[in-house]
């Protein structure tokens, strides 16, 4: 099946409201909200069909806009491939030149109104921030533990796994138990690896499953309102990944580790042809740090994880 290429846009205004805007009855997916966007012509980088489509749908002239995520999804009929971008800088009033009605909505508000299932991935994306560090439990003492918590918190991390490496059960559970609560005072949210009992046990904000734990549900295990994560090393387990319903992954290694010396990196664009054929966001793992985001998000990346780098 041939797979349609298409700009979309996440428009913010100054208040940090997201325009969307309705699709007529009459055509695919009618009656559906959307963010504004279209088809990516052959002459066209993604960045001038974007410009273009908001000028002729929305009515506003776009400043040069940054990758979110691109994410494939095939509907019966048809393949689509969304690169979203943000865009933060516009001129002119928005309004719906096609006589679509048009809104300004709170992040918070977009559960609200009912998309098209591509667009899911999306408003989790949006959700979602653009760095996941993760915190081995098996090195240090309960306060150099929650040291390195409250150091990520001040430099802007409020998404941390809890990684057992070299931990005991009980040891484990007695350390997260410790790192929720201190979370929920930092704002920072938390995952916890293991079974999804874990996740009343301890109180965390969700769960990050082992690739190896992917093909031992045969649907999503833990509830909507928990965030779910899925650590991935090529195509079949991002499938996998998305098909449980995970509302992001964590794909690598990218480069050579010091961690995994004997693993093979996969590469950029490697990684990039990866993420373009699922509908979720993907950070990149694996030799990074905060300095590489950019770069991360211009191959398909939501955003990097790492281990260290990020205080």
């Amino acid at each position: 099946m041939k797979v349609l290429d298409v700009a979309v846009g996440v428009v913010f205004n100054r208040a940090g409201e997201v325009l969307i805007a309705q699709r007529p009855g009459h055509v695919h997916l009618g009656g559906l909200w959307e963010f504004p966007g279209g088809k990516v012509e052959a002459d066209e980088g993604i960045d001038q069909a974007l410009r273009r489509e908001l000028l002729e749908e929305v009515g506003v002239d776009a400043a040069p806009s940054v990758p979110l995520i691109c994410l494939r999804h095939d509907y019966p009929d048809r393949s689509v491939r969304l690169h979203v971008r943000t865009v933060h800088s516009f001129r002119g009033e928005a309004r719906g030149l096609e006589g679509q009605p048009v809104r300004w909505v709170p992040l918070s508000e977009l559960d609200r109104y009912p998309f098209p299932e591509a667009n899911l991935a999306i408003i989790h994306a949006l959700k979602l921030p653009s760095y996941y560090a993760i915190m081995n439990l098996g090195s240090g003492s309960e306060r150099a533990l929650e040291e390195r918590l409250e150091a990520l918190a001040i430099s802007g991390i409020d998404l941390v796994r809890l990684r057992p490496l070299g931990c005991e059960a009980a040891d484990y559970h007695r350390h997260a138990v410790r790192l929720v609560r201190l979370g929920e005072r930092l704002n920072v949210r938390l995952l916890v690896s293991g079974e999804p009992s874990l996740l009343d046990q301890i109180g965390a904000a969700g769960l990050h499953l082992r690739s190896d734990q992917l093909t031992s549900f045969s649907s999503r295990p833990i509830p909507p309102d928990r965030w779910l994560a899925a650590s991935c090393h090529d195509a079949g387990e991002l499938q996998r990944a998305a098909a449980l319903g995970a509302d992001f992954a964590v794909l690598g290694p990218v480069q050579p580790t010091s961690s995994h010396p004997d693993a093979m990196p996969l590469g950029w664009p490697r990684f990039q042809a990866l993420v373009e054929d699922v509908s979720l966001p993907v950070y990149a793992l694996g030799g990074l740090d905060r300095c590489h985001l950019d770069w991360a998000r211009h191959h398909g990346a939501h955003g990097v994880a790492a281990i260290r780098g990020f205080q």
